[in-house]
């Protein structure tokens, strides 16, 4: 099963000492591999800052559109990792390595198998 890891914190890359933030990139890379051999790697990405985002909403068949993201908070919305686990227990061992973890939090989610109406999903 998969699991989206949404990755949030204070303080993103960008806005790290070029040392930290090396160190920092440093640590996904790794992580990274280590998912990727012991095959629970997804995918990773990480997110450009929230100033960049645009939040639309359609109401009425009107489109509005405002910049940042939908809510103001000091946590920033800044990457994410799918990572395949045979349960959310795994999935939540596995997202306790990311880096970004220490300095934020990680949000584990299960991701459906494919889109289907609501209640007949399970989720180990």
């Amino acid at each position: 099963m998969e699991f989206l890891c949404l990755i949030c914190a204070e303080k993103l890359i960008e806005q790290m000492p070029a040392s930290e933030a090396a160190s920092h990139a440093g640590e996904y890379l790794q992580l990274m591999e280590r998912l990727k051999e012991s095959g629970h790697y997804v995918d990773c990405r990480r997110l450009l800052p929230a100033k960049t985002a645009a939040t639309l909403r359609v109401r009425n068949q009107q489109v509005s559109v405002t910049d940042g993201p939908f809510a103001e908070t000091k946590e920033q919305l800044g990457g994410f990792f799918i990572l395949e686990a045979e349960n959310i227990e795994e999935a939540i061992r596995l997202a306790a390595e990311i880096p970004g973890a220490r300095i934020g939090c990680v949000e584990v989610r299960p991701i459906a198998e494919e889109f289907a109406p609501l209640g007949s999903s399970s989720v180990q």
